[in-house]
């Protein structure tokens, strides 16, 4: 690397220690300042009278708009798609944290003239498009149609800034800005508050999450003479020094009555959204059930589930 010395950033070691600034607020105001400065001297984004969120890369940011752009507790989970072809980690990570509020369908030309008007949609629109280049543009119109525009690409060095951009949702990062990819760091551009809140409190519940949520989904289901979980016994942590109890990111959940060939099935239909035992080359009768989850998915997880364990004897009668 040619002048690594003298472009080195030194760090002083009392900065950053905790979470939070002295107002409390995960967000530095000195760097939301400067990212703001930057957009307007390079004039590709708008962001006067706009909310700014940070996350750990757009990777975390994508995700956590795809949560705040879905409805809530809704019997219609939003669809997400975008236009072919799309970066594959849309599919990939909306999949992977896919709950009762959104699931991924992919391809937008199947909505395009969907006469469907109050289906909720997703829509990322990603310009520069990554791997084409093209500068696309939203897709699908009408009010539940609700935008992502990733524009991590949206640099002089990588394409012609014509004008601001100008959406209700932009997503940046560093790593296409300068090229520090390890650095983990990007940050939304958001025109709507209540979107903003819903996003920075997805953040700061994945930023901050120290609870274990294996404990209480086992309490739930202690309660269950139907579903078991796995037995992860506590080990000496050479780190911590001391004892500890494992915090997985999964629980696999077993279906122990004769009738439930199909575990996945069982759970899905409490609307409970797990992957099949099948596709670890497990049995049927077991799932999987993320904890990666934010809190308000947690709390519905956790309420269906004791919702199904309250059923396993019947409906009470008075």
């Amino acid at each position: 690397m040619q002048n690594a010395a003298s472009s080195a950033l030194v760090v002083a070691g009392w900065h950053r220690m905790s979470y939070t600034y002295e107002d409390s607020n995960l967000i530095s105001q000195e760097l939301e300042t400067h990212i703001r400065k930057i957009h307007a001297i390079v004039g590709n984004a708008v962001t006067h009278k706009r909310f700014i969120v940070f996350g750990a890369g757009s990777t975390q940011l994508l995700n956590a708009a795809v949560h705040a752009l879905s409805p809530d507790n809704s019997s219609s989970p939003a669809r997400v798609v975008a236009s072919i072809p799309f970066y594959p980690l849309y599919e990939k990570q909306t999949v992977y944290f896919q709950s009762a509020d959104f699931q991924f369908e992919g391809d937008i030309s199947v909505w395009k003239n969907s006469s469907d008007t109050s289906m909720k949609l997703v829509e990322f629109v990603t310009a520069p498009n990554n791997p084409d280049g093209q500068m696309n543009k939203a897709v699908l119109k009408g009010p539940n149609t609700k935008p992502i525009h990733d524009h991590a690409y949206y640099w002089p060095h990588y394409t012609p800034i014509t004008a601001p951009a100008d959406g209700n949702l932009m997503i940046f990062t560093t790593s296409k800005l300068t090229g520090h990819a390890g650095s983990r760091f990007g940050w939304a551009v958001i025109k709507d508050q209540s979107v903003y809140q819903k996003m920075k409190r997805n953040i700061r519940v994945w930023t901050q999450h120290n609870e274990e949520p294996l404990g209480k989904l086992s309490n739930t289901i202690s309660l269950s003479n139907r579903f078991t979980l796995q037995q992860i016994p506590p080990q000496y942590c050479t780190f911590s020094h001391k004892v500890r109890a494992s915090s997985p990111a999964f629980a696999w959940v077993k279906c122990g009555r004769e009738e439930d060939i199909n575990c996945y099935e069982v759970l899905k239909a409490a609307k409970i959204i797990g992957r099949a035992g099948r596709i670890f080359q497990g049995e049927d009768e077991y799932v999987r059930l993320s904890l990666l989850r934010s809190q308000d998915d947690f709390d519905l997880l956790i309420h269906r589930l004791s919702k199904l364990v309250s059923e396993e004897n019947g409906p009470k009668t008075m």
